[in-house]
């Protein structure tokens, strides 16, 4: 509650310095941030000429090409890899700030994760599009795009209080953590269907992955699937996995809070 007064208390700071964040990581670049917009639908090519063009890969469920399948799940991937791995260091990045007394150091792994949000929110528009293009018109279930959005965003942020707030004493953290999300995107059903795995138990151990919860939700919203309530037991894993993060992440924040102006 202490944090959440903070960020309401300081939202137009938080705005202000995201949109600064995301500016100046393309500051001095000729095309500027055109970058970051042009980057994840390079990935999505490459990754539908390796599968669809290369390997023939046929269609998914419901028949929607393979292409719309990955787009739907490529889609909250990207977004998460990119705002996790940004806000593991923003405590280093901004120990300017950190070292001020009187500065709300809790904002930002938000800011971090706020200027992240503005590519994916580009990204869902640009999906959408794809979907109109190819004749297959998201339905009336694409409005719960936006519950799991805030639950992605949830996410970000749970996971990101505490690995920020380890990076300051253990900074090789930053080189783990983009091999830790090379890892976990194999281990995501994105580009594969994990309705391939014959072993129930294995599918249902890779299904309580939070990120597979989302990644789901992403699909099912853009290719007219099921509803939230149609998935009890994922959703209320999903939400008890999401608490323990953040009990864990503030915790681990508040107890190095205290150290981090004498190791930055």
């Amino acid at each position: 509650m202490k944090i959440l007064r903070e960020w309401i208390k300081s939202s137009k700071l938080i705005v202000e310095l995201a949109k600064n964040d995301f500016g100046m990581r393309f500051a001095g670049s000729f095309f500027g941030v055109l970058w970051a917009f042009v980057q994840p639908i390079v990935i999505v090519l490459l990754y539908v000429f390796v599968f669809q063009v290369a390997f023939h890969a046929g269609p998914a469920d419901g028949g929607y090409p393979y292409v719309l399948w990955l787009i739907a799940g490529l889609c909250p991937w990207l977004f998460f890899t990119e705002a996790v791995t940004s806000a593991t260091g923003c405590f280093v990045e901004y120990n300017y700030l950190v070292k001020k007394v009187v500065f709300p150091i809790s904002i930002l792994p938000l800011v971090k994760t706020i200027s992240a949000s503005f590519v994916h929110v580009f990204f869902v528009v640009f999906s959408f599009l794809i979907y109109l293009l190819m004749g297959k018109v998201p339905g009336i279930s694409f409005v719960q795009i936006i519950y799991y959005c805030i639950c992605l965003l949830l996410l970000v942020i749970g996971l990101s209080f505490l690995t920020s707030s380890i990076v300051p004493f253990f900074k090789d953290l930053q080189s783990i953590v983009p091999i830790i999300m090379n890892i976990g995107m194999w281990m995501t059903p994105i580009l594969w269907n994990i309705d391939a795995i014959g072993n129930q138990y294995l599918r249902m151990a890779l299904s309580l992955n939070p990120m597979f919860y989302i990644v789901n939700g992403y699909r099912e919203s853009f290719m007219n699937g099921h509803w939230i309530w149609e998935h009890p037991v994922l959703t209320l894993a999903f939400w008890v996995e999401l608490l323990l993060i953040y009990a864990l992440g503030i915790s681990t924040f508040y107890k190095s809070k205290p150290h981090f102006a004498d190791v930055l």
